[in-house]
Order: C-alpha cells, then structure tokens, then sequence
C-alpha cells in the first residue's frame, strides 16, 4: 500500500515508457542520474510501461527503499507521453491515474477578480 499522503510528500511522474525490468536500484539510478532528483527525500516516484497497463512506485521509507507495483489485467492507464522527463503531480493526481482518469484533461481552475 501506499504511505499515507502528507502534504510534504511530493510526487513525479516520469512520462512515457521506462523499462519494467528495472527493480529498486534500477529506478533508483533513474531518479538520479536522469531526473536529477534526490531518490531519499520524502517523494514519490511512478514509472509506466510501455503498454501502460503497469505502473511501479519507489519511495524510501525510513531506512529502505520500497517498491509499490499495480498491473492492469484489462484496460491501460492514461499515462502521459510528454517529451518532458519528469512532472510533478498532486495525490489528486495520482490517485486519478490509477483509478483511470486521465487528470490531464479535467477542468481547469477559473480565477475571477470580479463578478459580471
């Protein structure tokens, strides 16, 4: 299970596919050497696969790495293809895209200076 979400955690999406075969070291060098982030602060950090139908987690948790996984058995995730290597994404988000909404195309918050 994922850890509770706090409003410290931070969570980055690395769009489009990454090699599934990769297990904590592997993703862990990614985080680092590819994204440049810091695989031991307080984040989250998703990969997708190719068919978009798996999705692997890494955090570490206090004194070790842990790897969360869920595998699709029909349906696909709606993960971003973007060129960009890494997003930062909100819990919202996240918990989004795992149930299968695609946040990418929700509604855009409006911010009004006055009404009429």
């Amino acid at each position: 299970m994922i850890p509770t979400l706090s409003q410290s955690v931070r969570i980055f999406l690395r769009p489009g596919a990454t090699d599934m075969r990769k297990s904590i070291n592997g993703l862990g060098g990614i985080v680092q050497n590819d994204l440049r982030l810091n695989p031991y602060e307080q984040s989250l950090f998703a990969f997708g696969n190719r068919r978009k139908d798996l999705v692997k987690i890494l955090y570490w948790d206090r004194n070790g790495f842990c790897l969360w996984q869920k595998r699709l058995e029909r349906d696909r995730f709606p993960w971003p293809q973007d060129e960009q290597a890494v997003m930062e994404i909100t819990s919202d988000q996240l918990n989004w895209l795992l149930n299968g909404i695609d946040f990418r195309r929700a509604h855009s918050t409006l911010h009004y200076t006055k009404f009429g």
